[in-house]
């Protein structure tokens, strides 16, 4: 079954350029926006009731994650991604989250397999109920606390870079309860893999659990 897609956005809100910038993260993420749909500004100006600069902003902040691409006279679309782009992300995300879980020092402190836990419940909850930008923000705060433990910052900023540079391929499996529910299960072999000593184990877990939605993705566009 496919879970539900629920938005924030409500009647007689008011908005900024961080709310919409959200609010159209969340449409592009699970797929009410496709790859190279226009975001006209007229259009956006007809949905929230904002002054002109607000949509630039909001548009601004969307192309600096990776997921909106702006041309000079031709405007904003959702930014989407060929073949080879996927495989070149891909690539990098491979070597920078293997590299991570080589780092982390094992076993782990019981304090990051609690935190872990309680976000993997988190997220697991969120799949049930069908509340996708839960899903989606849970899967995110997983990964990160998981290679914070790695301790080099600029390493996780990397990964995190790569996340948004992702996000249309990862939006694909958003929709998809199989895929959310073998993400969730390999995110608990992840917690139980920190318990012992082999980050080599560690790290091939972490580098396949990328692969199923670029496999998805690319199955799309080629």
């Amino acid at each position: 079954m496919t879970p539900e897609l629920k938005s924030e956005e409500n009647d007689g809100r008011e908005y900024d350029d961080l709310s919409i910038a959200r609010a159209l993260e969340e449409d592009i993420i699970f797929g009410r926006l496709g790859p190279g749909e226009r975001l006209t500004e007229d259009s956006l100006l007809a949905r929230f009731p904002v002054t002109r600069h607000f949509v630039r902003q909001a548009l601004v902040q969307l192309e600096q994650m990776g997921i909106v691409a702006r041309e000079r006279n031709k405007g904003a679309t959702v930014r989407s991604l060929t073949s080879d782009e996927v495989r070149q992300i891909y690539a990098v995300r491979e070597l920078v989250q293997r590299q991570a879980a080589l780092l982390i020092p094992l076993p782990a402190p019981a304090e990051l397999i609690e935190e872990l836990l309680e976000i993997h419940e988190e997220h697991g909850r969120h799949i049930e109920s069908g509340y996708l930008r839960g899903v989606h923000e849970a899967n995110d705060r997983f990964h990160l606390t998981l290679f914070g433990a790695a301790g080099n910052k600029y390493l996780v900023q990397t990964i995190e870079l790569y996340m948004r540079f992702s996000l249309p391929v990862r939006a694909n499996s958003m929709s998809d309860r199989k895929a959310l529910d073998t993400s969730h299960t390999q995110h608990r072999l992840m917690i139980e893999m920190l318990k012992g000593e082999d980050n080599w184990v560690l790290s091939q877990l972490c580098v396949d659990h990328l692969q199923p939605s670029k496999r998805r993705y690319l199955e799309i566009v080629t």
